[in-house]
C-alpha cells in the first residue's frame, strides 16, 4: 500500500486525523469577552497553545477571546478569568487539535 500514492496519501490522512483526536484529548476551549481595558489583565492568567486568538467585537471598546487550555485547568482558571474582566465565557469540547 504505501507504494501506491494515493494509498500512501489517504494513509498520512488518517493517521494525521488520529493524532490530531489524540492531541484534543484532556483539552478544552474557551471563548470569552473581555473590555479592551482589562485585555492585558486578562493575557496574564490565560494558557494557551502558542497564544490566544483575538479579536475585535462590534463594540470597538470589547474584545473577542479564544483560547485552548487543559481540561483539568479550567475549574481554577474561570474564576481567575472573571477576576480579571472577562464576561460571557464559554467552554466547549474539542474533537481535534491539528
Amino acid at each position: 500500500a504505501w507504494a501506491d500514492p494515493w494509498k500512501k496519501q489517504k494513509i498520512e490522512q488518517i493517521r494525521m486525523l488520529l493524532n490530531g483526536s489524540l492531541e484534543a484529548m484532556g483539552k478544552v476551549g474557551l471563548k470569552m469577552n473581555v473590555a479592551r481595558e482589562n485585555l492585558a489583565r486578562l493575557v496574564a492568567v490565560l494558557p494557551s497553545l502558542k497564544a490566544p486568538t483575538i479579536s475585535g467585537l462590534y463594540s470597538e471598546d470589547w474584545l473577542a477571546v479564544e483560547t485552548i487550555v487543559g481540561a483539568g485547568a479550567v475549574r481554577d482558571l474561570i474564576p481567575l478569568l472573571r477576576e480579571a474582566g472577562a464576561e460571557g465565557i464559554i467552554e466547549y469540547p474539542l474533537n481535534k487539535v491539528i
